[in-house]
């Protein structure tokens, strides 16, 4: 049966089959990059033919003699296989490129000159499957996003320099040399514009449109891609500034801002052991100066490693989604180390599910509240061994 939090059908599918196969390492991006690849091979064959590798070879030896039908697909093409290697990485940025190319690709099959009724579909399937995965793709590591930002940019760059190169003789007056190419592909990149080279045909009028239109919605992408990480790291500064300075080493990782891991926090700090909150979202200005608190994803492993959970006795997951437990404990299972793994079950149904990830305890107070009210009721006896069995599975 489905897990319970408030979350589209689909993605709760998704999450279980996911726990299921233990694919949080693999699962979506794995399959997503691979059919990505694959397709992008089909296109540049579909486009360019079987000899599509000598035009790249072209490309990448700066040897610009080549047809000016070839220029959009190539670039598309290798734009498209740049952004397989983002999505293995789950970089945010490379799932957003990934979708633009993907829609570029769509209209290359529809408006081109080279019509495939079966890659076409397949990509608009492609699409569908980027658009339901993209809360997989949540890492904004800020080198990976300044690699592709740089990438996309100079793509971008490239097209709209060759573009207009071979589309010289359509402006007025023409675009003889590659460096008034480039002065021209920058200028209308930046929506500048003086006015002093003018495009006359209709083909170049929808070429220059088309730099525009990708200049705005690379270069607003790509600023946002590299700004982000930083505002957010900066955030995050601010908040570990506002807590206790701690050596996060032979210490808890508690998870969550339940009542179960509130008091679990508080008996162990009450015990002298070092305790690191981690949370999703920024506590509020109440909460105690002396804290140690990491705030971010549970399940993903740069966060757990700025929590030190790769160094931590006990990893103690305690959320309120029980497969957002199940996906902490997957999460410091690939970071490694010795720390044991604890996690909390909300609903007996979930019992076998959170097994299947196999943390070394899982612990279920809320579940033992139901059967514990009704033994009480009917006057059967309550053994200390089987509260702790029913607590501790």
């Amino acid at each position: 049966m489905p897990l319970q939090p408030l979350q589209p059908n689909w993605h709760l599918r998704l999450r279980r089959w996911a726990g299921v196969l233990r694919a949080h390492g693999w699962f979506p991006h794995l399959p997503l990059a691979l059919l990505l690849a694959g397709g992008t091979v089909s296109l540049l064959r579909t486009d360019l033919g079987d000899d599509w590798q000598h035009y790249v070879a072209l490309l990448m030896d700066r040897q610009f003699d080549l047809r000016p039908g070839v220029l959009p697909p190539l670039l598309i093409g290798l734009g498209l296989l740049i952004t397989a290697v983002g999505l293995l990485m789950r970089s945010r940025l490379a799932w957003t490129m990934a979708v633009l190319l993907v829609i570029a690709a769509l209209a290359s099959l529809t408006f081109g000159i080279h019509h495939n009724v079966v890659l076409l579909i397949y990509f608009a399937l492609l699409l569908l499957a980027l658009v339901f995965a993209w809360q997989q793709f949540d890492r904004s590591s800020l080198a990976a996003s300044t690699l592709f930002a740089f990438t996309s940019v100079a793509m971008l760059v490239m097209y709209a320099t060759l573009g207009s190169y071979y589309l010289g003789a359509e402006f007025s007056p023409p675009i003889k040399d590659l460096v008034t190419a480039l002065y021209y592909a920058m200028i209308t990149m930046t929506t500048v514009g003086y006015g002093d080279i003018v495009p006359r045909t209709q083909d170049a009028r929808l070429f220059a449109v088309s730099v525009v239109v990708l200049g705005v919605a690379v270069f607003a992408t790509s600023l946002t891609a590299v700004v982000a990480p930083m505002m957010k790291r900066s955030l995050q500064r601010i908040v570990s500034h506002k807590g206790r300075t701690m050596k996060r080493k032979d210490h808890y990782v508690v998870i969550g801002n339940t009542s179960l891991a509130i008091n679990t926090w508080r008996e162990l700090v009450k015990r002298g052991q070092p305790v690191t909150r981690l949370l999703r979202d920024a506590p509020a200005d109440g909460e105690p100066s002396d804290v140690d608190i990491v705030v971010g994803d549970s399940s993903d492993v740069d966060v757990l490693r700025q929590a030190g959970a790769h160094e931590a006795k006990a990893v103690l997951a305690m959320r309120d989604d029980d497969a957002e437990n199940a996906f902490a404990v997957l999460a410091v299972k690939e970071l490694g180390g010795s720390a044991r793994t604890v996690a909390a079950v909300n609903d007996a149904r979930h019992l076998s599910r959170i097994r299947l990830v196999q943390p070394d305890v899982i612990i279920a107070p809320q579940v033992l509240g139901g059967e514990l009210t009704a033994m009480l009721l009917t006057g059967e006896k309550v053994t200390a061994d089987f509260v702790l069995q029913r607590v501790f599975q």
